[in-house]
């Protein structure tokens, strides 16, 4: 059996917050109990106006405290443009990149109104127009998808199905600004980086079927998905960044062990039995076959901790 390759691709916009810390031991886990597996860090540090100088410092300590080494990395996605652009260029070659300068009102006044918890559809304005046109403004660049279905299989959320064209329409690769869109860069790295398995929230989880497509159109199968539920705070909410006790670091400082915030995300994780504090020794000599992730309510004492 191929050796399991994994990662962790935080965004370095604050702290490691817990459901980062959640993804992290869920991927580390993974690439550890499989002979010769390889667990690589990526900083995925694309959108530069959101990044926050010492982040990826800070996470990287934070993960360093928890124990959980990598194998290659940090690799910054802003050191990779030249891949990007080349995807892009692939596309396009096959005709499957067209500009589109069309603006978030523009586009409001013909999609319908998206469901809760969708997406606005892009309704393709800009689809059949003349790409040598005058622009209003510096266009986006937009892959032009087909009307089918996607399906895959799931490592934690089973099976699932999207009709690209009417469940997503022509989605953005890279942005009128020239920031290259998650949906690209997130596919080339991890066919460029070898990724056999992707461990991820499930916040995510409807972003999957236009990765797999575009990883077909790039020539290449794309990795298997693990999308496993969302950290929550005691209410059964998502937890916010801004919740005490929300980050590794402010745990960390108020005294609170790696031994006793691994055993509880790893129970969280069907990893271990209990959320008892536990070491990584432990986690690797689980007997757990595989993930068994449930929503990871995090533990009151955590919510207001004492310095």
């Amino acid at each position: 059996m191929a050796p399991i390759v994994t990662r962790f691709a935080p965004s370095p916009t604050g702290d490691l917050h817990l459901g980062g810390a959640y993804v992290a031991l869920a991927s580390w886990w993974l690439a550890r109990r499989s002979p010769a597996g390889r667990y690589v860090l990526r900083m995925e540090d694309i959108d530069t106006p959101r990044v926050v100088t010492g982040s990826a410092e800070r996470i990287v300590a934070d993960l360093v405290g928890l124990g959980l080494a990598w194998d290659e990395g940090p690799i910054a996605q802003s050191e990779r443009l030249h891949l990007y652009a080349a995807a892009i260029d692939a596309l396009n070659a096959r005709g499957l990149v067209y500009p589109c300068d069309c603006s978030r009102a523009d586009i409001a006044r013909v999609a319908s109104a998206p469901h809760a918890g969708e997406e606005t559809v892009y309704p393709g304005l800009c689809r059949d127009r003349d790409p040598g046109r005058p622009m209003k403004r510096a266009p986006a660049l937009r892959m032009r998808v087909p009307d089918e279905e996607i399906s895959f299989d799931d490592g934690v959320a089973g099976r699932f199905v999207q009709n690209l064209a009417r469940d997503v329409g022509d989605f953005v690769l890279r942005r009128g600004d020239g920031v290259y869109a998650y949906q690209l860069v997130v596919v080339v790295d991890d066919l460029d980086m070898g990724m056999t398995d992707v461990v991820r929230g499930a916040d995510l989880l409807a972003s999957t079927p236009r990765q797999i497509f575009l990883a077909r159109m790039l020539g290449a199968t794309a990795p298997r998905y693990h999308h496993v539920p969302l950290v929550v705070d005691a209410h059964g909410e998502r937890l916010a960044k801004r919740t005490p006790g929300a980050h590794v670091r402010a745990l960390r400082e108020a005294g609170i062990a790696p031994e006793e915030i691994l055993g509880e995300l790893a129970h969280g994780l069907g990893i271990m039995p209990s959320g008892q504090p536990c070491s990584l020794r432990d986690l690797l000599a689980s007997t757990a076959a595989q993930l068994a992730p449930r929503a990871f309510r995090i533990p009151s004492r955590w919510l207001a901790p004492k310095r």
